[in-house]
């Protein structure tokens, strides 16, 4: 069953673990288990994702429970009108807090309708929350750098965070795409780290239906949770696995 991180008459916000697909994709045909499906199962009624989340992020995935809520949620992701939160484990240290302002052409993909060249505008704010330096050489350096960080994407394209963090030399950790092969290793090898280490903690929205304010939070799983007791990082609500929902009057 999925987590249910909150729910009324209208939405459904659940915690997709990491290698989850939302729905049916044609990329990968072997898979039999959707977030979709998992949750019309366990909901028994039909469901519309309001938004994706890719296959190995995890976090916070809003669903409508109806077809005209469907639709208001999806302009509300589309009109920039939700505050969307990760947590990212990325390699090398970044700046404390930037923004990554880098237009982004579509991804394209051999299943998918030819995708439009021109590139689009794409922004990502980050803030460094921990950093950790290991005695351990994986590129020319006796020593590796990582570090946790805050994501707040201003922007929704596809794929966006992954390949920011990569544009500015920071790819995410466990990454196969953008990232790289023996960092994405290392965490493995020592640390059991197998999944994609991004995760969606927080979305914070106004009900389309009621005007309140709806404050969304994820645990991003045991794997950020475990990395930062290993390396002595701190530990606020989005690490020590705190999932909860507030609903607040409308601004």
């Amino acid at each position: 069953m999925l987590p249910i991180l909150y729910q009324d008459d209208r939405i459904v916000v659940v915690n997709k673990p990491s290698g989850l697909l939302v729905h049916r994709s044609p990329i990968d045909r072997h898979e039999r288990r959707f977030a979709l499906q998992m949750l019309r199962d366990q909901l028994g009624r039909r469901v519309y994702p309001a938004h994706r989340l890719d296959k190995g992020t995890s976090g916070a995935l809003a669903f409508a429970l109806d077809r005209e809520m469907a639709s208001a949620l999806a302009t509300a992701f589309a009109g920039r009108e939700v505050t969307k939160t990760y947590l990212a484990v990325v390699r090398g240290w970044p700046a404390e807090s930037g923004l990554i302002d880098q237009e982004l052409a579509a991804v394209r993909d051999e299943y998918a309708l030819p995708a439009e060249d021109t590139a689009k505008p794409a922004r990502t704010a980050f803030r460094r929350i921990a950093t950790i330096e290991l005695p351990v050489r994986v590129d020319r350096y006796p020593t590796s750098r990582y570090a946790l960080l805050e994501l707040r994407p201003e922007t929704g394209r596809r794929h966006q965070l992954r390949r920011h963090l990569a544009h500015v030399s920071h790819p995410i950790i466990g990454d196969s795409t953008y990232g790289k092969g023996r960092h994405n290793r290392l965490f493995a090898d020592l640390y059991g780290v197998r999944r994609l280490m991004l995760a969606c903690t927080g979305l914070r929205f106004q009900h389309p239906a009621s005007g309140e304010l709806l404050v969304i939070r994820a645990a991003p799983g045991e794997e950020f949770e475990s990395l930062a007791a290993t390396f002595g990082w701190p530990s606020p609500p989005t690490v020590s696995g705190v999932s909860q929902a507030s609903v607040l009057p409308s601004p």
